[in-house]
């Protein structure tokens, strides 16, 4: 292409929040490994924003500042944050109109970002596409399942989920198996994360790691207090070290914690994943969580009835509260084996990505 550096296709990469960067970090690196072919720029919506939850993790993941910054933080629920944001991405795009728009995970961020893609006419590729819990009342399933209808460019996972949105009728040149943009980034943490300081108390193989945020597990108060029993219980054998979630720290609102139970801010990447990288066992509701154990092959014990990541099922398991402290005892009666690898979850999937953006944007 003539002309300079300026003709190159624009490609925005949409981050709402936390969960998005360790997505798009992958991407990013990868672009920039790459002869230029595009001019890629990081667009956030606002939707994490703090230091804790967002500006830390730029740094530990390499990536710049935003380029555009729409402003537009949690708050006020579902529809306003989708509405606002679509209204704020619209202005943003009508100002500078990229070639393609790149979203990615399931939070509502990202759908806002991709449905006023779409209705700008402009081009939106899905990062970790065709994920599936089949539970409707998860909102990241409606998210997701809304993302994916709209999208052009669905670069999924595995090849199960690949072949899901072929069965659910998408293009064949529009679905790419490109492996897990969530474990490149773990790769290329690791190193440095496993320098990180454990927090006082905690040794190498001796403490489990807890996380917990979905609205099932921590809204309703009855069921939050089960939870916090069943962790109890664990803590009995195996120190916890819990990284509270601000919605799940205004949820216990300053409650005692049971011994062995230690309560820790939100965590930097690189401090996270050395926590990951150092214990025995995780407990959690989230979805990249499960992802990360299942790369460094550390068993995960998953509070929820289903999950969208089955690949990851043998070294994580689905458990009920009342179900935990036995699970938890099980698995610390077994020795730790090395991970199976996952096909595709190699640490190029954002090479992945790039070969299939120099089909499209050639």
């Amino acid at each position: 292409m003539s002309g300079g550096v300026t003709s190159l296709p624009l490609l925005h990469l949409v981050v709402a929040a936390r969960p998005n960067l360790p997505k798009i970090a992958a991407l990013w690196h990868a672009l920039a490994e790459t002869p230029a072919f595009c001019r890629p720029r990081l667009l956030h919506t606002g939707q994490h924003h703090d230091a804790a939850m967002f500006g830390q993790h730029l740094a530990d993941l390499g990536l710049p500042a935003p380029h555009i910054a729409l402003g537009v933080a949690a708050g006020g629920g579902h529809a306003a944050l989708t509405g606002h944001t679509m209204i704020a991405a619209e202005a943003a795009w009508r100002a500078e109109r990229p070639d393609l728009v790149v979203v990615a995970g399931d939070v509502d961020g990202t759908l806002a970002a991709a449905l006023a893609a779409r209705k700008l006419g402009l081009r939106v590729a899905h990062l970790e596409a065709g994920l599936r819990s089949h539970d409707r009342l998860m909102p990241e399933e409606i998210n997701r399942r809304a993302v994916d209808a709209i999208s052009d460019l669905l670069w999924a996972p595995d090849l199960d989920t690949a072949a899901r949105l072929l069965r659910e009728g998408h293009p064949p040149d529009a679905v790419r198996a490109v492996g897990n943009a969530m474990v490149d980034s773990l790769f290329r943490a690791l190193p440095a994360a496993r320098q990180r300081p454990l927090p006082a108390g905690l040794r190498p193989g001796g403490y489990g790691i807890v996380t917990l945020h979905r609205p099932s597990n921590v809204d309703d108060p009855a069921v939050l207090e089960t939870l916090v029993a069943a962790l109890g219980e664990v803590a009995k054998s195996l120190p916890l070290a819990w990284p509270v979630h601000p919605r799940t720290a205004a949820r216990l609102g300053g409650r005692a914690l049971p011994e062995g139970l230690l309560a820790l801010p939100p965590q930097a990447y690189l401090d996270f994943i050395g926590l990951l990288a150092h214990a025995r066992l995780a407990a959690t509701d989230s979805g990249g969580v499960q992802e990360e154990a299942a790369a460094l092959g550390l068993p995960c014990l998953t509070l929820r009835d289903s999950t969208e990541r089955p690949v990851t099922l043998g070294g994580n398991r689905l458990v009920t509260p009342s179900e935990l402290p036995a699970a938890a005892a099980a698995v610390l009666a077994r020795p730790m084996v090395p991970p199976l690898p996952i096909p595709l979850w190699d640490g190029q999937a954002g090479a992945r990505m790039v070969a299939h953006l120099r089909e499209v944007l050639a």
